[in-house]
């Protein structure tokens, strides 16, 4: 939790991931559940987002309400709504005085913050979809603080780690 400046967000993994640990396919999600989507919306509305350029390319637009903090390489890129950050640090300091940072993706970023990470917000779809991107492995330490059925073949899970 935030206590003021200096302090960092609390880093939340939201993602949806099917049962054999895909989350992406082709750059965008493998399922269209709207459950899920009204769960992403409810978690990350008004809160600053950290996200892959790719993630970003693949979202519709620039989602209404959000920050959308852009982790990337290229020194050039930009793009309208978005703000570019070249590393994780950077966009822990843009967004210093919020309580949590909602990393969205994709699997390079979530490994990349996966030691820093506290708390997942997970959608686990009861589906086993094709896929080219996979969810990293979780490692030790993580436990289900709450579990919800989201709908027929999801569930909505809180996973945190002490």
């Amino acid at each position: 939790m935030n206590e003021g400046a200096g302090a960092t967000p609390e880093i939340v993994f939201v993602v949806a991931r099917g049962d054999n640990g895909v989350i992406g396919q082709d750059g965008a999600l493998p399922w269209h559940i709207p459950e899920d989507l009204k769960h992403f919306k409810q978690l990350t509305m008004g809160k600053p987002m950290l996200m892959g350029r790719r993630t970003f390319d693949s979202l519709p637009g620039v989602l209404p309400g959000r920050r959308h903090l852009v982790l990337t390489r290229d020194n050039t890129w930009h793009a309208e709504g978005a703000e570019p950050v070249h590393d994780v640090d950077a966009a822990l300091a843009l967004c210093a005085d919020a309580p949590e940072l909602m990393v969205i993706g994709g699997a390079e970023i979530f490994a990349l913050l996966m030691d820093r990470a506290r708390r997942i917000e997970l959608t686990e779809v009861h589906r086993s979809p094709t896929g080219d991107v996979k969810m990293p492995p979780l490692g030790p330490g993580w436990r289900v603080a709450d579990r919800e059925m989201g709908g027929p073949d999801i569930d909505f899970v809180t996973l945190v780690r002490d």
